[in-house]
């Protein structure tokens, strides 16, 4: 067991749960100077304290030990890259830039929209997710419950969870939005 990344583990998700190591320490039942050492990586925690830190973070025990990574698994070639069409493949391409073999905790997708065509007729939403859209090239409209917004180059459009969304392209150039889907917070 590799206690250097034990420890950052430990730290990260005792930070993510906004727990001083006072406070972890009270609530675990794990003193203060124990778990400072274990973070420290100059202390080997025994399975019992192990198994302390994993209830008191709520998390299961061996997601502490699940800190090798892999870097081929970092980079997503776009050569390899997936794509996605939509209802009229002349007009919508995705490019999925964040593929299942990287493990990410969110998707990234590309889209290239040609000139006077939209996303679909209707309106997509997603129940569990939270998506961010960056204009990267070009101008685009976006519809947003029935709202049209008009978004330009660099502009950024945050769509919460089951907000009715599409993506219209009524100019004659084509243009590029990147967008990136994560588990809704509420």
């Amino acid at each position: 067991m590799n206690t250097y990344y034990l420890g950052q583990t430990v730290m990260s998700y005792r930070k993510k749960a906004n727990m001083t190591i006072r406070q972890f320490s009270d609530y675990s039942g794990i003193s203060t100077s124990l778990i400072s050492q274990i973070e420290r990586n100059q202390a080997n925690p025994s399975l019992s304290v192990l198994e302390l830190i994993s209830k008191a973070l709520n998390v299961p025990l061996y997601t502490l030990f699940i800190n090798d990574i892999n870097t081929d698994t970092l980079i997503s070639r776009k050569k390899d890259r997936k794509k996605v069409y939509r209802e009229n493949p002349e007009h919508i391409v995705y490019d999925i830039l964040t593929p299942d073999f990287m493990k990410a905790h969110i998707e990234v997708l590309m889209m290239d929209i040609n000139g006077n065509s939209s996303t679909t007729e209707s309106h997509y939403s997603h129940t569990e997710k939270e998506e961010l859209a960056v204009i990267m090239h070009g101008d685009v409209s976006v519809e947003l419950n029935g709202k049209i917004y008009e978004l330009n180059e660099g502009d950024v459009v945050r769509i919460p969870p089951n907000v009715k969304h599409r993506f219209i392209n009524n100019n004659k150039h084509g243009a590029s939005v990147l967008f990136i889907l994560t588990p809704a917070l509420i």
